[in-house]
């Protein structure tokens, strides 16, 4: 076997976290520049057969710790029932899914359940989690919204 045969190096942790309030750290101190935020962002992978997430930018892969969700939700379109997320995909939004964050009440829902069953976390934007909540109706004796063309139930969130 030669040396480019042996395949990409294990995947460990170096240094990178990815902060429950979207931030981004290297070795504790804050990445600042927002070109590279940005750019880390839309690198966010999750690989399933690792059971991690990464950072993968061209061939070059770094695992990260993320502490509550890789994924942020940075635009609500209602008339779809679609949610942008923060690596440049969208996903439906499945209001059932839709739940506070215990760190400081953040809405959260599930996406890329085709990823993992049970999905993954996304978090939401303040911007967007104020958006979703004024779109909020009372209707058929309890909360819900209007998302691509139907009533959806809210689930209790408090």
């Amino acid at each position: 076997m030669t040396a480019g045969d042996r395949g990409p190096p294990p995947l460990r942790p170096f240094g990178l976290v990815l902060h429950h309030d979207g931030s981004w750290t290297h070795e504790g101190l804050p990445i600042r520049h927002p070109g590279l935020r940005r750019r880390f962002d839309r690198a966010v992978r999750y690989l399933p057969e690792e059971g991690v997430y990464v950072v993968q930018v061209g061939r070059y892969r770094g695992q990260i710790e993320v502490e509550e969700a890789a994924f942020f939700v940075r635009d609500l379109d209602l008339a779809t029932g679609r949610v942008h997320l923060s690596d440049g995909s969208e996903a439906p939004l499945e209001p059932a899914s839709l739940r506070l964050s215990p760190r400081d009440g953040a809405l959260l829902c599930t996406v890329k359940r085709e990823l993992v069953p049970g999905g993954l976390p996304a978090r939401f934007r303040q911007a967007v989690h104020a958006e979703l909540l004024a779109a909020v109706e009372e209707e058929r004796g309890g909360l819900g919204l209007r998302a691509g063309g139907a009533w959806h139930a809210l689930p209790p969130l408090g």
